[in-house]
Formats: structure tokens, sequence, C-alpha cells
């Protein structure tokens, strides 16, 4: 384990791997590529104002996702707890690194702006990251809402039903550990504790709002409400192009737009993505081209809005893109050094999950 984490620090094998990402994405517009003149045609007739309602649609929908992940802070986190403009700014930034940083390298890129507003001290960034971990698990409803809703109304390709149920699977597998492994807030980790081990219990920490019923749901609405603005603003494209498909169409696009982003193999997955918007939409009479151009713009709405906000909040918090991915390398070698501890001693990682499982048979 140590000798692959020493190769993921190796900037020439992290060059390949930029190149092979980018050899895959040319494989992959070759194989699924579209007829480009009708591409370029599709925007003939788009309808301007329809991008800028799905833009803001996207907007709206980052701030009610940013405020799901305020109040997940605001379970994990000692007094005096961040603004939520910081959390706000420090989402934000996130976006920008998982727009333009590969394998989601946001998350640990708004870790590291909003631990510069906390003073929890040591083993705060262990604590983040458990708050991001919990706000993406709560994910986990508005997509098995998302599901539900696809499987009742629409028509789900064949080739998309394994990935699909791969995702509830791995869904619901994250949710059971989120669950098992919370801990209560605020929780001071034993004095003289082992570096690993504080950071290991800071991390359950992080998970606190699992342990708080009424958070968790509030939570959950905020990211239900966030999920549920992306659907309109992924129909608001439709709209733009004219497509004559109903909001069931718009659910299933949303649907494997995620589930093809899911596994970043090269930035954005340009040309995977557009494939995997056009395919289903042929059913729905629409020409693949037009369906690819579509794709096109459902990306371009989600990155303007990330990367837009994401600048944004870079320049409020006074950062450059250069730094912005030097706080993250740092993040990310301080992850690895405690990996590597936790590696060379499993028995930390031991959770106990019993006062769990007791508090759920007490409530029942």
């Amino acid at each position: 384990m140590t000798t692959l984490l020493a190769l993921t620090r190796n900037p020439w094998l992290r060059v390949l791997a930029v190149v092979a990402s980018l050899v895959l994405a040319v494989v992959a517009l070759w194989w699924q590529g579209p007829d480009w003149d009708i591409v370029y045609h599709a925007f003939d007739f788009v309808r301007w104002r329809w991008i800028a309602v799905g833009v803001g649609l996207n907007l709206v929908s980052v701030l009610a996702r940013a405020w799901a992940w305020n109040l997940t802070i605001h379970q994990a986190m000692p007094e005096p707890q961040p603004p939520f403009r910081a959390v706000f700014s420090s989402f934000g930034v996130g976006l920008l690194g998982n727009a333009v940083l590969p394998a989601r390298a946001g998350e640990l890129a708004r870790v590291a702006v909003l631990r510069r507003h906390v003073s929890a001290g040591p083993g705060s960034s262990a604590t983040l990251l458990g708050t991001v971990f919990a706000h993406r698990v709560f994910d986990i409803f508005p997509i098995a809402l998302l599901i539900g809703y696809v499987a009742l109304t629409a028509k789900l390709p064949s080739w998309a039903v394994t990935g699909v149920v791969t995702v509830a699977l791995v869904g619901v597998c994250l949710l059971s550990v989120a669950v098992l492994t919370a801990d209560r807030a605020h929780g001071e980790p034993i004095h003289g504790e082992r570096t690993a081990r504080r950071l290991v219990t800071m991390a359950r920490q992080g998970l606190a709002v699992m342990r708080v019923p009424t958070a968790a749901l509030a939570a959950i609405v905020f990211q239900v409400i966030g999920w549920t603005l992306q659907l309109f603003a992924v129909w608001a494209a439709t709209k733009a192009f004219g497509l004559d498909v109903p909001l069931p169409a718009a659910a299933l696009v949303l649907l494997l737009m995620n589930v093809a982003t899911l596994f970043p193999l090269w930035p954005g997955n340009v040309g995977l993505l557009q494939a995997a918007v056009a395919l289903p939409l042929v059913q729905y009479g629409v020409a693949y081209g037009t369906g690819f151009a579509y794709g096109l713009v459902l990306q371009a709405i989600e990155m303007s809005v990330g990367v837009g906000v994401g600048l944004a909040m870079l320049a409020r918090e006074g950062l450059s893109f250069a730094s912005l991915k030097r706080i993250e390398d740092a993040e990310e070698e301080r992850a690895e050094d405690v990996v590597e501890e936790l590696v060379g001693e499993p028995e930390l990682l031991a959770v106990d999950v019993e006062p769990a499982l007791t508090e759920g048979r007490s409530r029942r």
C-alpha cells in the first residue's frame, strides 16, 4: 500500500494518466461519435433564454446543496462554527476543483478552503472530510427518488440497468457505513492518542449528523430540493433545443448523466456523458446528433455554474488557481500519510457499531 501511495505522487505517472485519459476520450468519441454536421446545425435554432433559465436553476441548486452541507457541518463542528458565507465559498471552490482537477479533487479542495475558517485545532480536516462524506451520502435519497420516478414513467435502456443497479447498491452500502460509524459531535479524543486514532475519531464526528434525525432530515430535504432544481434545469434545456419530450425523459437524462460521471475517466468525461444523454433520447424521436449537442449544452450549463461560482469564491478567498492546487495537494498528502499509518495498524479502523444498533432499536 505504501508503494502504491508513492506511485500516485509520481508526477510522471500523473502526466501519463492524463494522456491515457485523453486517448480514451478520443476513442470514445470515435466509437460513439455523432454526425458533426447535425451537431453543428442543432444550435441554429436554440432559444438561449431557456439556457439562461437552466443556468439560474443550477445556481439555486448549488445554494440548496451548500445549505445541506452547512447543516451537516453544524452538527459536527464545535463553536464557533463557520458562517454560511464561508461554507458556500468553500463549496463553490470545490465545484471549481471538481470541474478542472482530476478524480473529484474538489472535495479535498473545499475541505482545505473551509479549514481556514475554523479554529477547531489539529484534526479538523478529518472532521470536515467526514462532513463531506455525509453530505455525499445524503445524495442517495434524491437519487433513489429519481430512480423510482424514472422506473415508473420513463423508458430506461437495458444497457443502463446495470449502471443504475450498481449506483443503488453502492449507495446503500455507503449509507450503512455512514450510519454505523457516525459518532457524537464534539467528543474530545483521549489525550495522548496516536495521530491516526485521533483523526479516525474526528472523522467519525464529521458524520455526527447521522445521529441527529431532525438535522439529517433537513439536510436530505435540501439535497432533494437541489436535485429537483437540477431536473428542471435539464428540462429547460430541452425547451431550448425545441425537443418535444416529457419531463420523465429529462429525469432519465439527469440519472444517466450522473451514472456517466460517477467514475471520472478523463476531464469531464466529455464524449461519454454526451453519448449517455443522446442514446436514450433516440427512443423519444430525438436524432443522435441533436441529442449529442444537447448533452454538450447540459455539461456547459453545469460547468459554467461550477466554474463561475468557483472562480468568484476563489477571488473572495484571496486565492489563485495555483494556490488552490497547492493546498489540494497538501490535503491529499496529509490524507495519504494517515492511510499509511492505518495500513500499518488496521486495528485503528475497528468501529464499535453496537451503540448505533442499540440506539436504532431504542427508537423503534
